[in-house]
């Protein structure tokens, strides 16, 4: 079984045909869905899914991209929507300089907020960084003296150097379809050397679909496309790759778990 721990299910190109991109997931081994939230006015949505699909949880936060729309959103608002039984994670949040869709000082400051809800509440951040390396990792390592807080860097595609700081700072890191793309030499390195223990497979669809769908719209049936490239890629078998990436996901989402 695998677990697909980042897809966006409300999604145009997984949403038209939902009940078929689960059935599709399930067929090919994929044991759970995590749907990830963007935006607050995404949060009902992706939650009535989870609600509605025994095998599908959710998570509640704000993109890097949306932050300037949610520059006043409460902590207490985000602390409200965590309390739902299929609500497991915080975010997709972090920091995003390569499209700077978002004022730098409004992200950093959102970005803070979910991890002070997580650090309550005991749910992961789930964090998006491009081109931020510096500010996610002072950020990181800030809020971990404050206390600490389980986190996961999601669709990993940051130096080596960014990957063994976070390692450090005891986050799980999450590897997507990308590795499987000819240019992803470096992440291919990268991708060999984290623990066994701390590693998490998502696809990010209907994003980023890895080889040999490259073209299409992604979804969750392709993480056993790339679980199993990064099983040849670490000199493993698929089966053991995915009974480790399976244990990774329950012991940092505990919500889900229990």
């Amino acid at each position: 079984m695998l677990i697909d721990s980042h897809c966006h299910l409300e999604y145009e190109g997984l949403v038209e045909e939902q009940g078929a991109v689960l059935d599709r997931g399930r067929a090919a081994g994929i044991g759970g869905f995590l749907n990830i939230s963007t935006k607050q006015s995404e949060w009902d949505q992706v939650v009535g899914t989870a609600a509605r699909e025994a095998d599908v949880w959710a998570s509640v936060g704000i993109h890097p991209h949306n932050a300037d729309a949610h520059a006043d959103l409460a902590r207490d608002t985000l602390l409200e929507a965590t309390q739902h039984e299929k609500v497991i994670g915080i975010g997709e949040t972090g920091l995003d300089y390569y499209y700077d869709k978002s004022d730098r000082d409004t992200q950093q400051r959102l970005f803070r907020m979910h991890i002070d809800v997580s650090r309550e509440t005991g749910l992961p951040v789930i964090i998006h960084t491009r081109d931020a390396e510096a500010d996610t990792l002072k950020i990181l390592q800030d809020e971990t003296e404050r206390g600490e807080f389980p986190a996961l860097i999601h669709c990993f595609t940051a130096s080596a150097q960014f990957g063994r700081d976070v390692l450090d700072l005891g986050l799980s890191i999450s590897i997507s379809g990308i590795v499987t793309f000819k240019s992803a030499k470096d992440l291919q390195e990268v991708a060999k050397t984290i623990p066994a223990g701390r590693l998490l497979v998502e696809t990010d669809s209907p994003f980023l679909a890895p080889v040999p769908h490259r073209g299409k719209s992604c979804e969750p049936a392709y993480v056993s496309d790339t679980a199993k490239f990064l099983a040849e890629l670490r000199g493993k078998s698929a089966e053991e790759l995915a009974t480790e990436t399976t244990d990774n996901f329950f012991k940092l989402f505990k919500k889900a778990a229990a």
